[in-house]
This record gives structure tokens, sequence and C-alpha cells, in this order.
């Protein structure tokens, strides 16, 4: 009786086994995730009912006392632990208390180079009370100048290496009376103050913790700028909910305190700062932290400190394909990659070449209130959703007309959903829950990004600017960014802004600019089709000195078209998506193509040759 009660048990248990992973194969993996999705909520939750928010510099100076000779950042061969960094972010953060008239709640902007320093001026100020705000140091001038008025800063702090880019707007901070420091012991520019010479004047113990005291999971405490979809750069309001979140994102997918985790994404980005610094800091974990990001030097970095985890975006993972192969490719102990952007053909050689390495790709946007993280390692999906993740973050995909560039509404009015496996544009509802907090400086910018009345009379939604695919099972694919923008070497590029620079050319009546897609690369390459004012003449060489005078690297149109008459819809808008269609290649569009040379710093003409160099990957964008 017992052996047959044994029996039919185990026999039922290998039927629900098979009923499981033949119906629900995700089932455990879900089901992982989901717990720690709701025990994170849990903690977020006692936060907004205490009125004690535990912030990521809150986090750091108690693993600062708990594991204080752990090594935190490593940098180019140099060891900083949690104490020393922790002490020196004291240090900081006491010159500014003393030799400025810095209070709580004033906003300090950074223009700095990933450096541990990057890390110590931040931590330093927040705990002086403040808001800081990340510079992207590939821009300049005019640009720079804006991002920096945008976010209200009163008080500009430089990397000694960043110098160049300051003397091109110190002029201009000094008539607004803005004081400027520089991370070095000395300088030759006037005005501007020095912050190294100090830090031996000041003390090293803690800053009162009153001052970081933070009682609202809405508060702000970073500005980080993203491209959005026009205009120049805005002024992205991070607030301490998602800057929590963030810091969650590698412990969610499994990261754990031994993990060493490789970062040479930019600090000013929410992906290096927020996952990357955060995500060591909510673990205790340490940080191989470089400058800049180098496919020659990854694994051997990731060998020489035993890396476990590091982060991508996707061209960095087809940087590192396109190596040359070597037998030792699987010789190292990373174990996982966190990130996104990286392509389903790249993804599948990238583990095959290099091992099997759990890629755990996000969705995200900087100042969004919305994430997916592919926790299953589905290759090519962004995310996975399901009936509890939409009550958590309830979103969803509509109709999108791609050539009118707008929702599709029915005839009552109301946006329309799409079915599963069509592409529609990705919208995330605003609640108390998931609030959007919208960008410093313009009103305008944040009302821009959300849609209202969608569904219903009253809802609003934020406009994520992706159109995305759910498939029957679940998981989300990125499809392309709509509007005014395109990814290119893992940054945002907002069309109008390049269209502005380089409609400041006097022989130039218009520019329109757009990203076109270019075989074996990730995101869109920038192209500009540009109308000369009647009787003035072409100077390439003019546009290129002025593309790298104004504008970062990612964003130099390397193509240009030059058109007699600018094509606009019904509504006078630019006409961009025949122009995307049709490319770069000579052999099919009529008008005079050029290609930026950085050889001869200037645009040549767009030749057959040059095309198929382009298309082949011989010549390098």
């Amino acid at each position: 009786m017992a052996l047959s009660w044994i029996t039919a048990l185990v026999t039922g248990l290998a039927a629900l086994h098979f009923l499981q992973k033949r119906f629900f194969p995700y089932f455990w993996l879900d089901l992982r995730y989901l717990l720690k999705v709701i025990r994170y909520g849990i903690q977020i939750e006692k936060y907004k009912r205490t009125g004690h928010v535990v912030s990521v510099v809150d986090r750091f100076v108690q693993q600062a006392q708990r594991i204080p000779d752990k090594a935190f950042i490593i940098f180019h061969g140099q060891v900083h632990t949690y104490r020393e960094m922790d002490r020196r972010s004291n240090r900081v953060a006491n010159v500014f208390m003393k030799y400025t008239a810095l209070k709580k709640g004033d906003t300090v902007a950074m223009l700095m180079n990933n450096e541990p320093d990057f890390i110590n001026v931040w931590f330093g100020l927040v705990k002086v009370g403040c808001m800081v705000a990340f510079l992207n140091y590939n821009i300049r001038s005019r640009s720079l100048l804006h991002c920096f008025h945008s976010c209200g800063a009163k008080i500009l702090v430089v990397g000694a290496d960043m110098l160049e880019s300051l003397e091109e707007i110190l002029p201009n901070l000094q008539e607004d009376n803005i004081s400027v420091w520089v991370m070095a012991a000395e300088s030759t520019l006037p005005g501007v103050n020095t912050i190294l010479d100090k830090l031996d004047n000041v003390t090293d113990e803690p800053i009162p913790q009153t001052l970081r005291f933070v009682d609202s999971i809405k508060a702000a405490t970073l500005f980080i700028f993203t491209s959005g979809t026009t205009g120049l750069p805005k002024a992205a309001v991070i607030s301490q909910l998602q800057a929590l979140r963030g810091a969650a994102g590698i412990w969610a997918f499994g990261g754990t305190p031994d993990d060493i985790v490789y970062v040479t994404l930019p600090l000013y980005h929410s992906a290096a700062s927020l996952i990357g610094i955060g995500g060591c800091v909510y673990l205790g974990a340490t940080c191989i932290l470089r400058k800049k990001f180098s496919a020659s030097q990854f694994w051997v970095d990731c060998k020489k400190y035993d890396v476990t985890v590091f982060q991508y975006i996707g061209e960095l993972c087809r940087y590192l394909c396109k190596l040359p192969v070597r037998e030792d490719e699987k010789d190292h102990k990373v174990r996982m990659a966190v990130g996104n952007g990286v392509r389903s053909d790249v993804w599948k050689e990238f583990i095959t070449r290099f091992g099997d390495i759990k890629m755990c790709e996000l969705y995200g946007a900087t100042e969004g209130n919305i994430c997916f993280m592919n926790h299953t390692g589905k290759i090519g999906a962004v995310g996975r959703s399901n009936f509890f993740y939409k009550l958590v973050f309830p979103f969803e995909l509509i109709k999108y007309d791609i050539q009118k560039d707008e929702p599709i509404k029915n005839k009552d009015g109301w946006c329309e959903r799409v079915k599963k496996g069509e592409t529609g544009l990705l919208i995330s509802k605003v609640n108390h829950a998931n609030p959007f907090f919208g960008y410093a400086g313009n009103k305008k910018h944040t009302t821009k990004k959300l849609l209202c009345d969608v569904f219903n009379k009253g809802d609003v939604y934020f406009n994520t600017g992706d159109l995305m695919v759910q498939d029957h099972d679940n998981f989300l694919y990125f499809r392309d960014r709509i509007g005014d923008t395109f990814r290119w070497k893992g940054e945002n590029v907002a069309t109008t802004e390049v269209a502005d620079i380089i409609g400041m050319l006097d022989f130039i009546q218009d520019a329109n600019v757009y990203g076109v897609a270019v075989a074996g690369h990730e995101g869109k390459v920038g192209m500009a089709s540009i109308i000369l004012k009647p009787g003035m003449s072409l100077d390439l060489k003019s546009i290129y000195e002025h593309a790298v005078n104004y504008l970062p690297g990612y964003a130099f149109p390397r193509f240009l078209r030059l058109q007699e008459n600018m094509e606009v819809t019904g509504t006078f808008k630019q006409q961009k998506f025949r122009l995307v269609e049709q490319g770069f290649d000579p052999s099919v569009i009529s008008d005079p193509l050029y290609f930026l040379d950085d050889s001869q710093k200037s645009y040549v003409p767009m030749t057959k040759d040059i095309h198929d160099k382009i298309t082949s990957g011989l010549l390098k964008l």
C-alpha cells in the first residue's frame, strides 16, 4: 500500500515536472525574479512609510563601516578601499563646506572623466546635502553651457584633464558669477579654484548625517542628461527611487558581494553610475573601473583582476567579437554581463566565442518610469512581462503611424493596443507608484513626454519613444526609436540639436538630420540632408571643422546629402522617413553624397568604393 502510494506520488511529481517544462518553462525563473522584486518593493515601501530613506550614499557609508578594508574601486592598478573612499569623499565634502557657501539643496555640476575622484566628488557633495549633475564630457561649447545652466547649478567641478572644454565656456561662466573648481593642486586659469591642495587642510571625519538625510523616496538626487527626442540635451531628474532601483539591478540578476564588476562605460551615464557603481555599493562588491573602454585590454583586465561581471552596451560586445580569434578566449572567470542594446547575432557569437556568460539584457530610459530585465537569458529579448509584472509596472504597446509620427487613434479618439507579435509604441502608465519626474529647467520638455487621455479620460502615460514587440511567450524585443532621435556609439543623438549646429554655417539654408542603418553596426549613423542658400557654394572643410568644434564625436553626421529642396510633411515638419529608407548608397541616390573622412579632416565625395568598404566593414565608422 505504502509502496503504491509512493509510486503514485513520484509519478505525479514527474508528470507535474513534465507539464511545467512543457507549458511553463520559465516558471521557476519567473518566480525567483518575482520574489526578488517583491522583497525589494517591501524595502522601498518601508522607506515611504517611515520617512527615512537609506540612499545609495547611506548604503556606501554603512559598507565602509562593515567592510572597511575591502577594495571598492580598482582603477588602472590602484586599489581604493571602502574606508579610503569614504574618508576622501569626507574631505571633498569638508572642502566645499569650508571654502564655499554651498547649502543643503543646492546643485553642483561635474565635468569629469572616469576616475575614483568622480565618485569621491559625487558622494562628497551628496554628504553635504547637494544634488549633483553629471555633465557629458563629450559635449562642448554651446551645448555644454546649455547643460550647465539648465540644471540650475551654482558650482562647476572639472576634472584636471578637462581644462580644454572648460576654457571654451569659462568666460561665460564667470560673467554669470559661477564658481569653478578644478580637481588639481594648481591652475593657470584666472579665477578658477583648486581642490587637491585643500584636501590636506580639512578633516576626513564624517559629515553630520543630518545634511544628507532624505525623508522622501521622490526627492531628487541627481541630474543626468539625455538627448530625449528634440533639441539640446535635457537634465533628467533622478529621484531617490530611481537611484535605488538602479542600484539593485546587478543583485536582481544574481550578483553577490563576492563579484568583481568591470565598468568601462562613462560614469556620466546612468548605466555606469547607478547600475555599476550603485550596484557595487548595494552588494558591497569590488569595481574595476577604467577611464575608457579598450577592446584590446578588455580580456587582459578580466583575467588580471578575476572579473566575474561586466557592464556592456551592444557596441562593446560587437567590438569584442571583431577581435582576432585566440585559443584562450574562454580562459576567464566572467559569468555574467549586464547591459543593453546587443543584437541577437552578436549575442550568439559572443557566448559561442567567449563562453557560457549569462547575458543580462535590460531596458529603461534614464528619465523613464519603467524598466524590463531579461532574467531568463532569452537571446534577443530586452525583458519579460507577465500578469504580476504589469500590476507593478503597468505598460501598453499601442499602434503608431511612423510616417505621420503620431499614435493611431480609433473613431472615438482613443489609442489602440497592438496584438502580440505586432510592433507598437511602448507607453508606461504614470501613477503614484511609478511617477515621472521629468526634466529640470523647462516644463514643456516634461509635458511633451506625456500622453494624456490615452484609453480613458484623465489617464496619463509616459511616452518612451521606443517601438517594441511582445511575443506570445511575453518576451519583449526592441525594434526602433521614433521621432527625432537615433542611437549611435551607445548614445542618443537628438537630430534637431545637430541640425541647429549645422545650420549655424552661413552658407546653409536648412539641414535635416536623421540616422541611417549600416550593416554590421548597432544603432544608426548620422546623416544630414542640407540645402544651400541661394548663390552660396558648399564648403565641405568648414562643415567638418564646425562639427568637430561644436558636436561630440558620436553626433557627427558621417554622411551629407545635398538637396535642392527640403521635403516636408503636410504640417510642414521635415520629412525623414523616405530619406532614412534610401540610406547613403550613391548607386540609388542621384543627389550628391559626401562622407566624413577623418584622415583628410573634411567631407569627401561618396563613391561606390567607399560605400562598399563601409558596408563590408573594411572602413571603420
